[in-house]
């Protein structure tokens, strides 16, 4: 699964070696939410690392990234895995996430309480 979201570089972690093959990288992202901003970590891996090596902390970057998930002793682990990072556009303070499937409608979920009801509501099929 695809996504993208737009925030503020919060925190950008150093990259740790996991083993003789496997290295990662941990950042934060704040993302505007009403009141309350979020702060979102995600993963970079392998040559992915060193992307974060041209943006500082306090920068607006857009991040695409992959949601994966797996079991570990019983465990449920849930990663956000970035694959590419870009600065934001001029004027593009606003944050947005959305799937980069098209399979997926662009406001996931509508406001149904102001949707009037259909004229027919006669939905019975006798």
């Amino acid at each position: 699964m695809a996504f993208e979201v737009i925030g503020r570089l919060h925190r950008v972690f150093p990259t740790e070696q996991k083993s003789a093959s496997f290295q990662a990288r941990e950042f934060v992202l704040e993302v505007p939410d009403g009141n309350y901003p979020q702060l979102i970590k995600f993963q970079a891996v392998q040559e992915r690392c060193s992307i974060l090596d041209t943006y500082n902390e306090g920068d607006q970057i857009k991040v695409s990234f992959d949601l994966r998930g797996r079991e570990w002793n019983g465990k449920y682990l849930t990663n956000l895995n970035a694959w590419r990072i870009e600065r934001a556009g001029e004027g593009s303070g606003a944050t947005t996430t959305a799937a980069a499937d098209s399979r997926f409608p662009s406001d996931p979920f509508p406001d149904y309480n102001n949707t009037p009801p259909p004229a027919n509501t006669d939905d019975l099929p006798f």
